[in-house]
């Protein structure tokens, strides 16, 4: 249990956030694949990303570690190895979904488990489609839970429409059709992250976009390049919503991630009246990098619905705290992609906000949120999930009394010094 009292209100000064999950996932993966030595650079040191460097450990891949900085040496896809153990993923469901998309390719048997919450986090989304494809995969209710056993075989190539907005079955799906002979081709709805897309032409893929329709080449080899991850977009909006809703308060965040499939946290800011800018735009890898610069704003209720959503996916707990303190209500519509996250985010993002004193109600897939209300302390919990434990430290800026977290060590699973950023935020 972690009190939480933060009498002195207001944040200011500069800071870094870590790196972003998904590419420092993505980084590990495919240097795995690629022949020869990758170097990854502020490399996000959280329990997930921990997980899939397990992983390739397991499969014999030598992989060095000091703080923010990864080596990876491999010989390519094929010198992994069968894992003599079952490979436990932990939380990270990021690491499960894309690596059935790899596993389910090679040529070995392997066991994937994971803690309580990843056990209840379907799986059928990325095992389906996989089947398709003529993977040998059996669990829970047929491969919908964890635990998980996979049966890896020569698959054939697929084209596959995703019938929900998610960029790990996209991108689980191109990563087994990179190791199938043919074309696989995935097609979204709406464009989701495309960091896959990004990386693997870094590495060498034979990957063409045109839309949302992305194809790629099997059995093209990667080869190993250097990776400069960008701070972390999903990380910094706590902080960015904090100083926008705090009055008194200016910060700015150096090098993040500004990738248009992740940055909807900046137009939800601005389509609310946020004060906020972005300065310093540079390119790395195909990723673009910046650093954003917020005030305190008096802001507006608004409707967030559409295409949006996939591009705020995990700010949506966040933005639900800002809502909050809007005038008028916001309404968030076609996010019942939330209810399959870590926790069903909906729910818990409403019970936790309700406890705190906020006038929310749940929808089938989104919340209603009233404004502007004053919040006050309780005892609540995270419900195991990083971001609702990020969202319940900065309502707790919003009140002068004590607000008592439960669970506060899930935090880690994305922003490790998340206490000692804040701290600084505030003591400025």
């Amino acid at each position: 249990m972690k009190v939480l009292t933060y009498p002195s209100g207001k944040l200011s000064g500069v800071i870094s956030v870590p790196g972003d999950k998904s590419i420092s996932h993505r980084a590990i993966m495919f240097a795995s694949l690629a022949s020869g030595t990758t170097k990854v650079t502020n490399f996000l040191a959280g329990e997930d990303c921990l997980s899939t460097i397990d992983a390739f450990k397991a499969m014999g891949v030598e992989i060095t570690r000091n703080n923010d900085s990864v080596q990876i040496k491999s010989n390519g896809v094929n010198g992994l190895k069968e894992p003599l153990e079952p490979i436990n993923l932990g939380n990270s469901g990021t690491t499960a979904r894309l690596l059935m998309g790899i596993l389910s390719a090679l040529p070995f048997h392997f066991t994937l488990f994971g803690d309580a919450s990843l056990t209840k986090r379907p799986m059928d989304r990325i095992t389906n489609p996989l089947k398709k494809m003529g993977a040998i995969i059996d669990g829970r209710e047929d491969g919908k839970y964890l635990p998980i056993a996979i049966r890896g075989t020569n698959l054939k190539p697929i084209d596959y429409h995703t019938p929900m907005k998610s960029a790990q079955v996209k991108s689980g799906v191109l990563l087994a059709g990179l190791l199938t002979d043919g074309v696989t081709t995935v097609t979204e709805d709406t464009k989701t992250r495309d960091h896959t897309e990004n990386m693997l032409k870094a590495f060498g893929a034979k990957i063409n976009v045109d839309g949302t329709k992305i194809s790629i080449d099997g059995n093209h080899p990667l080869h190993a390049c250097d990776i400069e991850v960008p701070g972390d977009i999903s990380s910094a909006a706590f902080f960015l919503v904090a100083a926008t809703i705090i009055e008194g308060s200016e910060i700015t965040i150096k090098d993040v991630g500004l990738n248009p499939t992740r940055s909807g946290i900046i137009d939800v800011l601005q389509l609310m009246g946020a004060n906020i800018r972005v300065e310093e735009n540079r390119q790395v890898g195909g990723e673009l990098i910046g650093d954003i610069v917020v005030k305190s704003s008096n802001i507006q209720s608004a409707v967030i619905e559409g295409d949006i959503i996939p591009r705020i996916i995990d700010e949506i707990p966040i933005i639900a705290l800002m809502a909050t303190q809007a005038e008028g209500t916001t309404i968030i519509k076609d996010a019942e992609e939330l209810r399959f996250k870590e926790t069903d985010r909906i729910d818990s993002v409403v019970s936790t906000l309700s406890a705190l004193g906020a006038s929310i109600e749940a929808t089938a897939d989104g919340m209603i949120i009233k404004g502007k209300t004053k919040l006050h302390g309780n005892i609540t919990k995270s419900f195991g999930d990083h971001r609702i434990g990020m969202m319940i430290a900065i309502a707790s800026l919003l009140t002068d009394e004590k607000v008592e977290l439960e669970d506060e060590a899930c935090i880690a699973v994305s922003y490790p010094t998340f206490f000692n950023d804040l701290d600084r935020l505030i003591s400025n």
